[in-house]
């Protein structure tokens, strides 16, 4: 393997944080790359996401995506993930083995403000389609606290000042 260098910012958050369109604004201030993962996933698996979790279920789902972001191999890159890649141990040590991962931290009532129609969104319900927004989100919380690198709250921010809150929290 090349030599590793810790060079990318791997964004992880919840379903509607902004991690893909924030990343694309995040990308040009830094004049970085972007990534967003899910489309490589969609890409590599010829299936929308959402026909994807439904083909494979929440865990097929989440081992396709584990196998993915295990090979992605960037340099000066925003790599946008999905709200689920922290279900993932595999995936997220190799993603913090290659940049540092910022978790975009929405409140509860930010999230529910932004987020309409989750089965539209080809979001992983690991408990399965009566999973609650709120159980979704007290569930994964943790999980993105544990593989932060940095954190930055973008509630009530525009998708600007919070690409600019994080490049400020990068320096």
């Amino acid at each position: 393997m090349a030599e590793e260098r810790k060079d990318n910012i791997i964004l992880i958050g919840m379903p509607g944080a902004g991690k893909s369109t924030l990343g694309i604004v995040l990308a040009k201030i830094l004049n970085y790359d972007f990534i967003d993962a899910d489309l490589v996933i969609q890409n590599q698996c010829d299936k929308t996401l959402q026909k994807l979790i439904d083909a494979c279920g929440p865990e097929g789902f989440i081992e396709v995506e584990n196998q993915i972001l295990q090979d992605i191999e960037a340099t000066k890159s925003i790599i946008a993930t999905g709200g689920s890649a922290v279900y993932s141990e595999e995936a997220m040590n190799h993603l913090s083995s290659i940049g540092r991962v910022v978790y975009l931290q929405i409140s509860f009532e930010e999230l529910v403000n932004r987020l309409h129609d989750l089965q539209e969104r080809g979001v992983v319900l690991k408990g399965g389609i009566g999973m609650s927004l709120r159980d979704l989100y007290d569930e994964r919380k943790p999980l993105y606290e544990k593989y932060a690198n940095v954190t930055v709250n973008v509630d009530h921010l525009s998708i600007t000042a919070a690409a600019r809150k994080v490049a400020d929290a990068l320096k």
